[in-house]
This record gives C-alpha cells, sequence and structure tokens, in this order.
C-alpha cells in the first residue's frame, strides 16, 4: 500500500523586510528579456534592456513595461512619444547585456533596422511590437508605461528560436518552441535552464 508523504510546510511569511530580501524573493520569478527602442529627437537610437514587459490588452492592442524613476534612457523614450519593443532570443545575451548597461553606444554591433514609426528593430528579436506612448501610470520607484501596438512582426515572420530568460540575476536559456513538449526537447534544455523550469513548474504546482 503506498504510503502517503504530506505536503512540506511552507516557511512563514515574514512582515519585516527591506529592498535585498524582497529583490530575492521577486527573482524566483524567471521572465523574459526584451530591449525597448526609440529615436530621440535630435535622431540618435537609444534603447534600454527590461524584465518587465507584459502585455496588457488585445482591445484595444496594449503592452507595458515598467522604467525606473532614476533611467536615463526612459526619458529619451518619452520624449519620442513612440517606442519598439524587442522581444529577445536566446542568442541575445551580449546585446542584452549592452542594453542594460548607462551610458556608451548600445548599438555598436548590434544590426537593426528602422520601423514604421522609426524606432530601431533588432534584426535577431524574436518578434517586434511597435508602439505609441499611450499612458504614464506612477507606481512607488518606478512607472508604467502603457504602449498602444501600431504595428508588429508577422505570424510568418516571427522567429523560431528559444527566449532568453533571466532567473535569479543570471540569464538561462530554452529550445526552440515547439508545437508539444516531448523528452527529445526536454533533453536538449541546457541545466541551467532546466533548473528554471524545474523552479517554475514548482510554483506553478
Amino acid at each position: 500500500m503506498p504510503t502517503f508523504t504530506p505536503p512540506t510546510t511552507p516557511p512563514a511569511p515574514t512582515t519585516r523586510f527591506d529592498d535585498a530580501t524582497m529583490r530575492d524573493a521577486l527573482s524566483r520569478f524567471c521572465t523574459g528579456v526584451a530591449v525597448i527602442t526609440a529615436v530621440q529627437p535630435d535622431g540618435r537610437p537609444t534603447g534600454t534592456a527590461v524584465q518587465s514587459f507584459s502585455s496588457v490588452s488585445l482591445d484595444p492592442p496594449l503592452v507595458c513595461f515598467c522604467p525606473a524613476r532614476t533611467s536615463t534612457t526612459w526619458p529619451k523614450i518619452s520624449a519620442a512619444g513612440r517606442f519598439a519593443v524587442n522581444v529577445l532570443a536566446t542568442d541575445q545575451e551580449e546585446p542584452c547585456r549592452q542594453f542594460a548597461v548607462t551610458g556608451g553606444d548600445k548599438f555598436t554591433g548590434v544590426d537593426w533596422r528602422s520601423g514604421v514609426n522609426g524606432a530601431p528593430l533588432l534584426t535577431a528579436a524574436l518578434a517586434t511590437l511597435e508602439c505609441e506612448l499611450a499612458d504614464v501610470l506612477p507606481g512607488g520607484d518606478r512607472l508604467t508605461a502603457v504602449g498602444r501596438v501600431t504595428a508588429l512582426t508577422p505570424a510568418e515572420r516571427l522567429r523560431e528560436n528559444g527566449p532568453l530568460l533571466y532567473f535569479r540575476r543570471t540569464y538561462g536559456r530554452l529550445g526552440p518552441s515547439s508545437p508539444a513538449p516531448s523528452a527529445a526537447s526536454a533533453a536538449a534544455i541546457s541545466s541551467r535552464s532546466a533548473s528554471i523550469a524545474s523552479a517554475r513548474s514548482r510554483s506553478e504546482a
């Protein structure tokens, strides 16, 4: 007769925490990575890497991201009034690191073209969405920038590759998309990405 094992009791939550403790907790949530790009009024491209990108609505088509109030790039994107979201692929870790730092020419060595709204579209991105800045909402030390999607990569031109992931302050990878998970595709996942997938599975159980 099988033995019943009761679920492990989770640790009691704490009501006393500092910024570092909260960051540690939030780092357990695995996210994708995107680069938000725009063209400044003087014609120069600008951009920044974000983890906070999310879909908001299909009708109307809205997305959002959450720039820090201290961001030096956000004022340039805000002034442009339009931007592009570039969803990064598994082989775009280096460009991501470039866009995550402050200062310098973030577009050095990055292949891109101008979108319909003028914002830079990264050639190797999994998908791109061009947006008009629709609203900016306050939220503590960050803002929520809401964009109305005006153009995007058509289905037939979406890149078939795995996404670039961010988990516990490090990058992770999954294999290319497939119609359904299989043992073969699971075996192709790297050890680090396997840990990420395992963590997500436990949190969603």
